[in-house]
């Protein structure tokens, strides 16, 4: 693996295991308090399933799987969690457990660049702030067909990525070399993803600016980015 990815993936491997030792899911303090809205509201696709699977690319603590399992544990679901951060699936299993839906949590430990989605296994996929940790634009793409062919008929995609990634010294003011894996332009991965989907009814999507204070190496960084969010439906 190219040694600027190592970096990277080391650095994002610091700030996710600090995050979420210092913060508990749906407490107030961080992102972690709230699932993505836009997530939730797509399970109304699915409110005549009598049984549901769900596939949370990138599903750290629990923040969207967490919910979403609630939501569809009286109707026989079952959700599969993927992440690289091996402790971040420990504290997905107690939150589980925690909210009494460890019977419908499955976790699989992998890149999600490398991890292999069973053809037409999945009615819902979710790929909240995962994508753009694949290590390459091919990498990407491969992951977009997997989804694609991973998913039922009817089913929905449901994507959240960042473009257009700037990293700034709060104390300098210098921009830094940002730390994440795959930096794309709004534009550029707009065409991807319609590329990887034709043929497929668009759901909604939009774009809005995005900005936080993280900490890297002791010091505070100003990350400011494009959140797109794209969701299509399997025709």
């Amino acid at each position: 693996m190219d040694i600027r990815i190592v970096r990277i993936r080391a650095e994002e491997r610091k700030y996710h295991e600090e995050l979420y030792e210092n913060n508990k899911l749906f407490e107030s303090g961080s992102w972690l308090f709230k699932p993505v809205k836009t997530v939730m509201d797509n399970l109304v696709y699915f409110n005549s399933y009598e049984h549901i699977t769900v596939l949370d690319l990138g599903s750290g603590i629990g923040r969207n799987s967490i919910p979403v399992a609630e939501a569809i544990r009286s109707r026989n679901g079952k959700v599969v969690c993927v992440d690289l951060i091996e402790s971040a699936l420990l504290k997905l299993r107690n939150n589980s457990l925690e909210y009494g839906v460890s019977e419908i949590i499955e976790t699989l430990i992998s890149d999600i660049g490398d991890y292999q989605i069973p053809n037409k296994a999945f009615d819902y996929i979710i790929a909240v702030s995962a994508l753009e940790h694949v290590e390459s634009e091919l990498k990407f793409i491969e992951v977009l067909n997997r989804m694609a062919q991973g998913t039922i008929g009817e089913g929905i995609n449901c994507i959240v990525i960042n473009t257009n990634i700037q990293e700034i010294d709060i104390l300098t003011g210098n921009e830094l070399e940002p730390f994440m894996e795959l930096n794309m332009t709004t534009i550029q991965t707009e065409q991807l993803l319609s590329e990887a989907y034709q043929g497929w009814s668009l759901v909604y999507t939009a774009m809005k600016p995005l900005e936080f204070v993280i900490e890297r190496n002791n010091r505070k960084v100003l990350m400011k980015s494009d959140c797109l969010t794209y969701v299509v439906r399997k025709k």
